[in-house]
């Protein structure tokens, strides 16, 4: 066996060699060939060219397969990085929506604000609603208008449509809302059309009830709510809202006032009428003492 194994190692080494040397002869020749700058040698490189390397397009496979994958991987990247960015643009895009309907909301709320037709003898002053209370148990709202702006207790407030509460507490730069929702709140009114006088009565819900109708068989659903004016508490014909029955039959008022967006309050400066002191001159203007005319017989005395 040992025999065996020498002497295959002295055939192997012998043919290592030559195929060695031989190889290296082929890659002088090679290189030799393809450095000679001659035009015989030159017709002879290009017919080993156009020979042997459009054979080798299958080796070649692996290395174009690869140039690709990196080329799609390159073109991946970039596409996400456009996603990224568009994304980014959609969020900016998203907060200018927000930003621009906020702004058209409250530009809608001050048109409705203008268009309010209003006793011509009324003036008022617009505020912004700064904070709200925020408590189950007191409905109330504070604007950036006070005593510098002229304020007295006890003025109304309107939004774009309706009523909205009173004002109870000013302050030099602020003054606080009491609203109609208020457990506090009672207001006189009138339900048109059919003139029942009654008393919307706040209780912390979105709806107060009306108390105190003359004759409530009169009144119906969707009747129209209005400010009577009686008391002095506010002027005539501040609209509140509409008549509605709740599940349990009580008459409530479905407020005109959107409560939910209360941005803008308009402050009603309403001016207390004059007291009457002369009662008998009063009196005696409403009594006809003309005397009759030539034509009209005086009544025979008995």
């Amino acid at each position: 066996m040992a025999n065996d194994r020498s002497n295959s190692q002295d055939y192997t080494r012998p043919l290592r060699r030559l195929l060695l040397f031989v190889v290296s002869l082929v890659l002088i020749a090679t290189f030799m060939v393809w450095r000679i700058d001659s035009q015989r040698v030159e017709r002879f490189r290009a017919q080993v060219t156009d020979q042997i390397v459009p054979n080798f397009d299958w080796a070649m496979a692996p290395v174009t397969s690869a140039v690709n994958l990196f080329r799609d991987y390159q073109s991946y990247n970039r596409i996400a990085e456009q996603n990224q960015e568009l994304r980014r643009e959609l969020r900016k895009m998203q907060s200018w929506k927000e930003a621009a309907l906020q702004l058209e909301q409250e530009n809608a709320r001050l048109l409705d604000l203008n268009s309010v037709r209003l006793d011509p003898r009324l003036t008022f002053i617009t505020g912004v609603v700064l904070a709200d209370s925020g408590s189950p148990f007191r409905q109330s709202v504070l604007l950036n208008v006070g005593a510098r702006d002229g304020l007295v207790d006890g003025w109304a407030t309107m939004d774009g449509i309706g009523l909205v509460g009173r004002i109870s507490g000013v302050a030099k730069n602020t003054s606080r809302v009491i609203l109609l929702t208020d457990a506090s709140s009672r207001i006189p009114v009138t339900i048109q059309p059919s003139g029942q006088r009654a008393i919307v009565a706040g209780d912390n819900s979105a709806a107060p009830p009306i108390d105190f109708i003359e004759s409530p068989d009169l009144v119906r659903p969707g009747d129209r709510v209005v400010s009577s004016g009686d008391g002095a508490v506010f002027p005539a014909g501040l609209v509140i809202g509409q008549v509605a029955a709740d599940p349990g039959g009580r008459l409530r008022v479905r407020l005109a006032a959107d409560y939910e967006r209360l941005k803008f309050l308009r402050v009603l400066r309403s001016h207390p009428t004059e007291p009457v002191t002369d009662t008998a001159n009063v009196l005696t203007n409403n009594i006809d003492t003309s005397e009759p005319t030539s034509g009209e017989e005086a009544p025979a005395s008995e």
